[in-house]
């Protein structure tokens, strides 16, 4: 089988092809019959269907065992994890919370207004909005809240004609997609969406277990408290007791959401224990279609087809990249959902309609290597690719509203003790 380089992807970007494709089925570590845990949804429930699956006359019942968006945070773990390693070297920005991060003097902490718990540092890698994330907007860049400063202004200029600000800042928010709904443009504000998609489901569902599930915060931010935000939601201030105006940190795209659990206590009606599978099967595309919409002007002149080309081919390095570093070797999703892939990783490229995908093969460490090529074109086309993060400090109003929503958890947990 051919492996997937440089020329073959630089190809498959400026060519007519309309995408690649991972298709392979995971079985329980534990062997054939073993149970799996789903994720559970609104209403604690699991996201059963019935698909209709090749070889299977009639529909068959299915249950999502890992969602798109889940995916997509595991494939930015898997990048967050190289960079970490030091095995590539892409655009991130931190909020650094370390210099308000707890000492070993309580009393000295509280004085100082210290947290509790530490929270180090947070990237674009880890939030879940990407660059349009609560937590970065926010911060602050050299004391000016982040966009207000001249790199977070950029946000408000991208477009699928002017992407060059986020490949420079965040490139993860056009191969994952990203939408700024919650910044100052409201729902008007840029929105791109996914080239990658990935998604693994059950087949053949025998239902057991409803369990609760929640999206969370790294923050860990509690509605207990509440917070005030300026007029152009750039910035807020925690509110006094019984304030006009005040809000949860929801309102801001700031906490935690979790699902209400449907159970009967009485009856354990709605109580149950997993699900058995015949199989589980992953489905991943990188769409380049998508990538083809996006222009990627330099220093204000007008994009061109080879700047294009280059920064095209980069994110799809980049997708290609973060999959195979988080999926080459299985997925653990979670408590009892750890699975196991039938073989590696094959990649075929839907080109020509009609006719058998060419497929290829690409390792963890091809991949790394795939991207490091991509992005060394892309700098000889002037494309920013900055390697060292920007680094942001979370602005004092958001330590307070960390520092206060750990101290109501500890007074929930202090409670139920």
């Amino acid at each position: 089988m051919e492996e997937l380089n440089l020329e073959v992807l630089e190809s498959a970007v400026k060519g007519t092809a309309a995408a690649f494709r991972c298709r392979r089925r995971l079985h329980p570590a534990g062997g054939p019959g073993d149970k799996v845990f789903p994720p559970t949804f609104a209403g604690a429930v699991y996201a059963i269907e019935k698909r209709r699956i090749p070889g299977h006359e009639e529909p068959v019942p299915c249950v999502l065992l890992d969602s798109v968006q889940s995916q997509a945070n595991r494939m930015e773990l898997a990048l967050q994890e190289a960079v970490d390693a030091g095995r590539i070297r892409m655009p991130l920005v931190v909020v650094d919370f370390t210099e308000y991060d707890p000492t070993s003097d309580l009393e000295a902490d509280a004085a100082a207004g210290r947290l509790i718990d530490r929270v180090g540092r947070i990237t674009s890698l880890q939030v879940p909005h990407r660059l349009a994330d609560a937590t970065l907007r926010y911060s602050e860049l050299d004391g000016v809240p982040f966009r207000r400063s001249g790199k977070g202004k950029a946000l408000n200029t991208v477009s699928l004609t002017n992407a060059t600000p986020l490949f420079e800042l965040c490139p993860t928010a056009l191969v994952f997609g990203m939408w700024d709904s919650t910044g100052p443009k409201g729902g008007l504000g840029a929105k791109f969406e996914r080239a990658m998609v990935s998604e693994i489901v059950g087949v053949g569902a025998e239902v057991g277990d409803l369990r609760r599930g929640v999206r969370r915060d790294p923050l860990g931010t509690s509605r207990e408290v509440k917070v005030v935000p300026s007029q152009d939601r750039t910035e807020f201030r925690v509110a006094n007791e019984n304030e006009k105006g005040a809000v949860k940190p929801s309102n801001l795209g700031l906490s935690s959401v979790p699902f209400p659990e449907q159970r009967d206590r009485k009856t354990e009606d709605n109580y149950y224990d997993g699900v058995t599978i015949e199989y589980a099967e992953q489905t991943t595309t990188l769409s380049l279609i998508c990538l083809r919409r996006l222009r990627f002007p330099v220093d204000g002149r007008e994009a061109k087809e080879d700047t294009d080309l280059a920064a095209r081919t980069v994110l799809a390095a980049l997708g290609l990249c973060a999959a195979t570093l988080a999926f080459e070797a299985g997925t653990d999703l979670r408590s009892r959902c750890l699975l196991w892939p039938d073989g590696p990783m094959v990649w075929e490229l839907l080109d020509q309609p009609g006719q058998e995908p060419q497929k290829f093969s690409l390792s963890s460490e091809k991949a790394t290597t795939l991207l490091a090529n991509a992005v060394a074109q892309a700098k000889k086309k002037g494309l920013p690719w900055p390697e060292e993060p920007l680094v942001l400090k979370p602005s004092k109003s958001l330590v307070e509203l960390v520092r206060l929503s750990q101290i109501e958890a500890t007074k929930k947990a202090a409670g139920e003790g």
